[in-house]
């Protein structure tokens, strides 16, 4: 995608990415953006973790993008275990940037909201700042740990306006992001561009269903996800003792897909349920599999509960459930109707019984199952389609890199506010 030769052109200039929370490629969202800003004509470069079964060497050159990989133990527990893990990446990801050299831009995708610390360094040696909110992290910790406006929290306050005072842009993964940054952060609205998450429709295509893996009952239902304490695998499961228990329903089997913090207490709460013999969990999949389970899915599930966090999200899941054409059932999120509109059934938010009530509902209609299919497909290959965020991620770029402002030697920047160096 054309731009001027100060930003969305790329040409002769060096992006640094920085990840934390995920591995790539396996981050789509960033693998995404890296192979949008390589065919812009910009070297990539991307510092994150190792994975622990993928994405496991130190270094690699990936489709012409270079990535360099450091280990990283995952939290366990409380805030304090979060805290050794994020120290641990700061160090490796400044170790890894030094060795780099200077760099254009760099591109910091959070959480958690520290990586502003190595982007500061790389702006004193004349970068510009790309701030990449994925999440909202005050919202994650109200969400994930349940202890209030603590400490903690009025931490994490502080290090997102750190963040946001020292991007030169930010990108909003939706409106409602965009929101907080004009609002919360202060940002100028010139500065902020909305560039949302989108599945691959190039490498997530429905194949042929596979009966077999319903397990001889005559409808599949299909979670994909991460399962962390605000993720709502919880809320499923019990969903699915109700549907069994209260609508009389054993004619399904459901297949959860994918891992983290929570997958061994789901388990637990699933053999608690009774659901051992209906509910299987696979853990992370490669994609071939993922694909196969949603091509035969009758149903798919996103059950976040409605909480500070899930309410502005958009969840990358309900995106793929689209790309595969498959009928949704969702609690009732702000985000979750703007994602999905009628692709989605919505129940009250976290109300179990009636999201239990919803999919027994679409079990018995295949003719509408088959229009929200058809109607989430169409929905991510027109307006949701990743091109749009790929003109708003070129159109971020050539914002950052266009003028220089002022204050790149100290002095107020565009907004009028003195630079955080």
């Amino acid at each position: 995608m054309p731009g001027d030769a100060t930003g969305g052109d790329g040409r002769g200039r060096r992006a640094l990415i920085l990840v934390e929370n995920l591995s790539v490629p396996f981050d789509r969202r960033v693998w995404q953006e890296c192979t949008t800003l390589r065919d812009a004509g910009w070297r990539v470069d991307v510092i994150c973790p190792q994975g622990s079964k993928r994405d496991t060497e130190p270094e690699a050159v990936i489709d012409g993008v270079r990535i360099h990989r450091y280990p990283l133990r995952a939290a366990t527990g409380g805030p304090a275990g979060y805290l050794r893990e994020y120290g641990s990446a700061l160090w490796h990801t400044a170790r890894l940037a030094r060795r780099l050299g200077p760099v254009d831009v760099v591109h910091a995708c959070n959480p958690p909201d520290l990586l502003f610390l190595p982007a500061l360094w790389l702006k004193r040696r004349g970068a510009r700042f790309v701030f990449d909110q994925h999440d909202l992290v005050p919202e994650l910790y109200l969400s994930r740990f349940d202890r209030g406006e603590d400490l903690l929290y009025r931490g994490v306050c502080a290090l997102e306006r750190l963040t946001y005072r020292a991007a030169d842009v930010v990108l909003a993964t939706n409106e409602s992001y965009r929101d907080v940054a004009l609002r919360r952060g202060g940002r100028c609205p010139d500065d902020v561009f909305v560039v949302r998450s989108a599945p691959d429709t190039g490498r997530f295509r429905p194949v042929p269903p596979e009966p077999e893996l319903k397990r001889g009952k005559p409808h599949l239902l299909c979670y994909l996800g991460v399962m962390g304490p605000q993720d709502g695998v919880d809320y499923a499961l019990r969903a699915l003792a109700k549907l069994r228990d209260d609508f009389g329903r054993t004619d399904w089997h459901a297949v959860f897909v994918g891992g983290g913090d929570t997958f061994d207490a789901m388990v637990e709460l699933s053999r608690r349920l009774g659901l051992s013999e209906q509910v299987e969990f696979t853990g992370r999949v490669p994609d071939a599999d993922l694909v196969r389970y949603l091509s035969t899915a009758d149903v798919c599930l996103s059950p976040d509960p409605r909480n500070p966090l899930n309410d502005v999200s958009t969840m990358n899941k309900v995106l793929e459930y689209m790309v595969m054409g498959r009928p949704i059932v969702s609690f009732d999120l702000r985000e979750a109707r703007v994602s999905a509109g009628d692709a989605a059934v919505y129940a009250p938010a976290n109300d179990e019984t009636r999201f239990a009530g919803l999919v027994a509902q679409l079990l018995d209609d295949p003719e509408r199952r088959a229009l929200m299919g058809k109607v989430g497909q169409e929905r991510i290959n027109g307006p949701l389609a990743w091109r749009n965020s790929q003109r708003a991620l070129l159109a971020a770029y050539e914002a950052a890199c266009r003028d220089r402002a002022p204050g790149a030697a100290g002095g107020p920047d565009r907004t009028g506010r003195r630079p955080l160096r």
